[in-house]
């Protein structure tokens, strides 16, 4: 019996500039040239030139590399990147993403001691998406754990399962260190799953960012899910290549996780009727 055919999900394959670090934003910009991938998220704050986006547009032209996703500057290491308005930095974020043509904006829930950030965010976060035209797409976070004991880092929750953001970005190696499957959350989540962050984790307590396949979330399983369901958003590989010692290195576990995206985004095509031995068709 022959084989059934493939369909492949329309979804693009992006490279976060966070995947490069300790290089920079440039650098991020030639490899994903160099290797194929079908454009950038810039995580704007990891260097200078991420937060100039007069200079991020000239590398897209210069590159002829699309920016797909604006990751807003919402990391403890970027609390004051762009001033320390969050509301302020999530109108720039979606400023950044019109400006680049990217259609997406990837924000973390607010920290816990952003009591006054966090206040209305649900309701006021759907506003900026409605009013903006850009989508803000909501990431699953995780609890920090110490001695045994889960603080609660995040307002309303790490996890957005429940809470009614119209639109969400799947992190698996965040998935990973909550001790979830990206696999249940996808499909929990449904038509709101907007965005995917391409990486692995090991279950450890640290958020670990592995490259996909390397961990325990089925990485390609979830791609294959994402193309059953015709999944139209982006997969942005978002790893930690500072373990890959090497730019060389670094290279090339750029070049197999994209290997990995490509190759799994594909299911086979599903006939909506079989016809048995007498040549009647029934639904299946």
């Amino acid at each position: 019996m022959a084989e059934p055919p493939l369909k492949f999900a329309p979804a693009l394959v992006g490279l976060s500039t966070s995947s490069v670090y300790p290089e920079t934003t440039s650098s991020a910009f030639e490899l994903a040239g160099r290797l194929g991938y079908d454009g950038i998220e810039l995580m704007v704050g990891i260097d200078p030139v991420s937060t100039d986006i007069d200079a991020v547009e000239k590398l897209r032209d210069y590159h002829q590399i699309p920016v797909l996703s604006v990751h807003a500057p919402c990391l403890l290491i970027s609390q004051r990147t762009w001033g320390t308005d969050n509301w302020v930095k999530l109108e720039r974020s979606a400023a950044a993403a019109k400006q680049l043509d990217a259609d997406v904006v990837v924000v973390h829930p607010p920290f816990r001691w952003q009591r006054d950030y966090a206040r209305d965010f649900v309701p006021k976060l759907r506003d900026l998406t409605e009013r903006t035209g850009v989508r803000f797409c909501l990431e699953n976070m995780y609890p920090w754990r110490m001695a045994g004991t889960e603080l609660k880092a995040y307002l309303p929750q790490w996890d957005p399962t429940e809470v009614d953001y119209p639109d969400l970005t799947l992190d698996l190696s965040h998935a990973s260190t909550a001790g979830q499957q990206s696999l249940e959350l996808a499909a929990l989540w449904g038509d709101r799953l907007g965005h995917v962050h391409l990486t692995d984790g090991s279950g450890s307590m640290k958020d670990e960012h592995l490259v996909p396949g390397r961990g325990d979330q089925h990485a390609g399983e979830v791609l294959r899910q994402l193309a059953e369901n015709d999944f139209a958003g982006h997969v942005v590989l978002e790893v930690n290549s500072r373990r890959s010692g090497t730019r060389a290195q670094r290279e090339a576990d750029l070049a197999e996780s994209l290997a990995f995206a490509r190759s799994h985004l594909c299911a086979p095509v599903r006939s909506d009727y079989a016809v048995d031995s007498t040549g009647v068709a029934s639904a299946v």
